[in-house]
């Protein structure tokens, strides 16, 4: 049995208002969001980040956040202090929870002649 144009095009309208509602719910819930800027301080519990603008903004990292580093892909070692990061992250309530920091380290990488 095929569907009519008309009937099709009905059924797509509503599968798409229906994933728009659920998409809609879920982002109401936490708000997903990026931080960019330099690592100011880092310990277990937080990052704060300078950004741009100024202000420095303090992410909550958790057991479940993780670390990539541009320059070794196979690292799973936090930032440091002075390294440009780019952070995923949650903001639900009043707390910024990290869930991805991609960093790129400021050090300089020892050069062997």
């Amino acid at each position: 049995m095929f569907l009519s144009a008309d009937r099709l095009t009905k059924s797509s309208v509503v599968l798409l208002i229906a994933c728009g509602a659920l998409t809609v719910g879920s982002a109401q819930a936490a708000d997903l969001l990026h931080v960019l800027g330099i690592v100011t301080a880092i310990d277990v519990k937080h990052i704060d980040v300078k950004t741009a603008k100024g202000p420095v903004v303090s992410v909550l990292l958790d057991k479940q956040v993780k670390f990539k580093n541009k320059n070794n892909p196979k690292s799973v070692d936090p930032p440091e202090v002075g390294d440009r990061v780019i952070i995923e992250a949650i903001k639900d309530k009043q707390k910024v929870t990290a869930t991805i920091v991609h960093y790129s380290p400021m050090r300089n990488p020892l050069i062997i002649r």
